[in-house]
């Protein structure tokens, strides 16, 4: 807090509002027109009200934008290798630690994990995973409906039906996603080419979509959604030539949460802020 005699500055420090923000994505795309497959991992910030195990106000997210990539099947693979490459790299450098983790904190995590890594992950869309969740025999909080965002329960009963192996949701609802995600043109469903990965004991792990590259679809959106004078930059990408591609981004600490067996995602973050609560 500035002290009575800190002298406010009367106007923005970069002439316009600024904020913190919620996702390098955007700027990622901006990267992969120039060198086609780019990547970044940076803190992210969300003014989610919630006080869940999995939610964060600040957290570190590995995010990747491809060029060229025309299908979900190919984001995905990427998707997958990089959980799977990634995990084996700690296992085979930091044994111990991972270890540790999963004899005093998850006692038998480890071959969970390693049930996890040795599967090809599964792939469900999004009208499949409402009717397994319809007809499921457990009391949710929250009832399944088709048009409406999947709770932290589906997700972890998703995971559990198909037999605790990863498994990727594809093809979201419009109007449940934002404007840059591909539309997919089908029919009175209306979905969008979005795609998340569920994970035994987290539910939501990464998240990504194809971008709408297609000029006259993405002006159409920000247009219904008032956007068109703040996003006029990356409506302009696709004004002088673009081309198909797609990304996504993994919550860090989820991740690690998923591989060491953590319950609560405030126990793998040195200084956790959240809701009501920022200490340090």
């Amino acid at each position: 807090m500035p002290s009575s005699k800190t002298k406010v500055p009367k106007e923005n420090f970069f002439n316009v509002p600024a904020f913190l923000t919620v996702s390098g994505q955007l700027h990622l795309e901006v990267m992969s027109g120039a060198f086609t497959r780019v990547f970044t991992i940076g803190p992210t910030f969300r003014a989610e009200n919630s006080q869940s195990r999995r939610h964060l106000a600040e957290f570190y997210m590995v995010e990747a934008e491809i060029s060229f990539v025309e299908s979900l099947q190919d984001l995905m693979q990427v998707m997958e290798g990089l959980f799977k490459s990634t995990t084996m790299m700690v296992l085979s450098n930091c044994p111990k630690d991972v270890e540790l983790c999963h004899k005093f904190i998850a006692p038998g995590h480890k071959d969970r994990l390693e049930h996890m890594l040795k599967n090809n992950f599964l792939t469900i869309s999004y009208t499949e995973a409402v009717e397994i969740l319809k007809q499921a025999s457990e009391n949710f909080t929250f009832t399944p409906e088709w048009g409406v965002d999947l709770q932290t329960e589906h997700e972890k009963y998703l995971v559990k039906h198909c037999g605790n192996i990863p498994v990727f949701v594809i093809n979201y609802p419009l109007a449940l996603k934002p404007f840059y995600m591909r539309d997919n043109e089908d029919g009175p469903h209306h979905t969008v080419a979005a795609v998340d990965l569920l994970v035994p004991g987290v539910g939501e792990l990464i998240g990504g979509s194809l971008r709408e590259e297609r000029y006259h679809f993405l002006e159409q959106r920000l247009a219904r959604s008032g956007l068109t004078e703040a996003y006029q930059w990356y409506l302009d990408l696709r004004r002088f030539g673009s081309v198909p591609h797609g990304g996504f981004g993994m919550g860090f600490e989820r991740y690690l949460q998923c591989i060491l067996g953590v319950d609560n995602i405030k126990d793998v973050i040195p200084f956790p802020r959240f809701t009501h609560s920022c200490l340090l």
